[in-house]
């Protein structure tokens, strides 16, 4: 699991910031890899909990996305890291991911002032692993 991670979330912070998305490819392969990873280790159940963890990452964005401020592959990436954390670990990581977004989109703004977009995958990445990192996932 540490592997998948931190290789998802390396992918994806290096393809939002060079590119401003994120494919469905790498989002919907670190879910399934998630799901599958879950699944040989504890069966039904935790089958179950990375489903749970990645319904929950996905509502936790899904109305920013919603209103226009937030990137559909943003929402997919959080289901995906929802499916390796579970339920708790990732609020916890969405709570982390606010506060690393607060910071990096202050940082992005000053240093590029008619920036169109903030690439967001940098600050989920990092409230994801402060999670996993801390044990919550």
């Amino acid at each position: 699991m540490k592997f998948l991670c931190l290789a998802i979330g390396l992918l994806a912070m290096v393809t939002d910031l060079r590119y401003r998305s994120l494919p469905n490819w790498l989002t919907a392969a670190g879910l399934a890899a998630a799901l599958a990873l879950h699944a040989a280790q504890g069966g039904w159940r935790g089958l179950g909990l990375a489903a749970a963890g990645a319904a929950v990452g996905f509502a936790v964005l899904l109305p920013f996305h919603l209103l226009g401020a937030m990137g559909g592959g943003d929402v997919k990436l959080m289901a995906a890291f929802g499916a390796l954390l579970g339920p708790p670990g990732i609020l916890l990581a969405a709570l982390m991911a606010a506060l690393f977004g607060g910071i990096w989109t202050l940082a992005w703004v000053a240093s590029r002032p008619r920036a169109a977009a903030i690439p967001y995958a940098p600050a989920i990445v990092l409230g994801a692993w402060a999670s996993w990192i801390g044990g919550s996932g």
